[in-house]
């Protein structure tokens, strides 16, 4: 039997309870991942629009992931999977490539830094109402690097677009391709 493990990496002010991490984590269960879920611990507020304070929320959280996960053996894994939401794109890239684990990657609504550290694997999805990112320059940074781009017209950070049923059906959508993702990485996904 194969060992899985899927880590959640969540946003800021979005938090793995909150409707994507939330389901995304339940469908890495329901293929045999065990989950783990990342913690930041309290990182500084207001770092929309701030570049300085948005690298120093990403440097802390980076650390505490960092100090938090070390116990966790990732080699003893046939598949490590990231999930990852704003911010937390940008730590689980990090921490991919600083570790050489070769996960499948998840990435919800990047934030335009965190193409400093996305590689050549994973899936993202982005709305094109967010405001912490722009379309142009995420459309353009996933076709530099081969990576399949879910576009949501009017969503916004959450993939949200404020009409409920609305959003209920992007996030139906959402989870299909996420879904896909994940029975693709689990039968095709190879540690590097």
């Amino acid at each position: 039997m194969e060992k899985r493990l899927a880590v959640i990496f969540p946003g800021v002010g979005y938090h793995v309870d909150k409707p994507l991490l939330y389901y995304s984590r339940k469908l890495a269960k329901e293929y045999g991942y065990e989950v783990v879920c990342a913690d930041y611990g309290t990182l500084p507020s207001g770092i929309k629009g701030d570049a300085q304070k948005m690298y120093k929320a990403y440097e802390q959280a980076l650390a505490n992931v960092t100090a938090g996960l070390s116990d966790v053996d990732f080699e003893s894994y046939d598949q490590v999977l990231f999930i990852s939401k704003s911010i937390g794109t940008a730590v689980a890239a990090s921490f991919d490539a600083i570790n050489h684990i070769g996960a499948g990657q998840i990435y919800y609504t990047p934030v335009e830094a965190s193409f400093q550290a996305i590689g050549t694997e994973g899936i993202v999805f982005h709305g094109t109402g967010d405001d912490w990112a722009k379309t142009e320059a995420i459309s353009r940074e996933c076709e530099k690097r081969g990576l399949p781009l879910y576009l949501t017209e009017n969503a916004n950070h959450s993939m949200e677009t404020g009409d409920t049923l609305q959003d209920l059906e992007i996030l139906q959508t959402i989870m299909k391709e996420t879904r896909q993702y994940i029975q693709s990485f689990t039968v095709n996904g190879k540690r590097k």
